[in-house]
């Protein structure tokens, strides 16, 4: 205590002493740390240089060749140091006469035409002191979606790739990718935000396993359509689903009600089951 007020300047105010950090090793990284200048402001370190960045986990339900549907996010493999080779999610350095949202939606069209992208929301901050080496660098994470049987055209750096098989991400991405889908998970429960992930007009069948894909467990079709017909969620096309190569009765199509997020049912909650789920195909 009688030190803290001997080091106390003219005012009571504590004197600001700036501080060089030598190179240091980022534990589990494998990276040195440039390094930073940083002020001690009383008994608070605060780092002279920190930059902001945003980032998008845009996510889209895609089939592969085999007709399985899984959920897929959009990265791209990094050139250059550090962490080159990994892949990272799509975003950049918040530019100063921007703010975070316009920022996110500047870089994605870089990746992604913005038109094909149904819903973009923020997601959190991700500010661990050393989630990346060199200056500090805080993150503002967003989802975004897109819906099934959209194809944009990608740069050749870039691809869906499915949650199932991700390969060794780069810095913290895979925890904004594993938050993003939890994120997912839980308004597909009280909200309508199925509307960013589906096609414009799909059987229940076809609804069915965009939500199996996403939630990891079966949904049964029926008690789909009565939840969400209570809710208000669906409208009928008037129209039909070509019959399959198994034949039967064409299946009535649907459309969601609205095309903007909207809470549904707050209490509501999809819970996987207690017995392992089937693959729907």
């Amino acid at each position: 205590r009688h030190n803290s007020v001997a080091r106390m300047g003219a005012g009571g105010q504590a004197p600001q002493r700036a501080r060089r950090g030598g190179a240091a090793r980022v534990a589990g990284s494998g990276h040195t740390r440039a390094p930073v200048i940083s002020q001690i402001v009383g008994t608070r370190t605060r780092a002279a240089v920190t930059r902001h960045e945003v980032l998008a986990a845009v996510f889209s339900v895609r089939a592969d060749e085999q007709g399985f549907a899984s959920l897929h996010v959009l990265i791209w493999q990094r050139a250059q140091s550090p962490d080159a080779g990994k892949w990272a999610l799509p975003g950049g350095l918040l530019d100063v006469d921007e703010d975070v949202d316009s920022s996110i939606r500047t870089h994605l069209a870089e990746k992604v035409d913005l038109a094909e992208v149904a819903h973009l929301e923020q997601l959190g901050t991700f500010s661990e002191p050393h989630r990346q080496p060199g200056d500090r660098v805080v993150a503002t994470g967003f989802v975004g979606l897109v819906p099934f049987g959209v194809n944009p055209t990608l740069p050749p750096d870039t691809a869906w790739l499915s949650l199932d098989h991700l390969p060794p991400m780069a810095f913290d991405h895979g925890r904004i990718i594993d938050r993003a889908h939890d994120r997912l998970r839980g308004k597909l429960s009280y909200t309508n935000i199925a509307f960013a992930l589906a096609p414009d007009a799909f059987t229940v069948a076809e609804l069915a396993r965009i939500y199996f894909a996403v939630l990891g467990h079966h949904v049964d079709p029926t008690n789909l359509q009565r939840i969400l017909t209570r809710r208000g969620m669906l409208s009928p096309t008037g129209s039909t689903a070509s019959p399959g190569r198994a034949g039967g009765r064409p299946a009535a199509q649907y459309r969601f009600s609205t095309r903007e997020l909207r809470v549904t049912d707050p209490f509501a909650a999809f819970r996987p089951p207690d017995v392992s789920a089937i693959r729907v195909r």
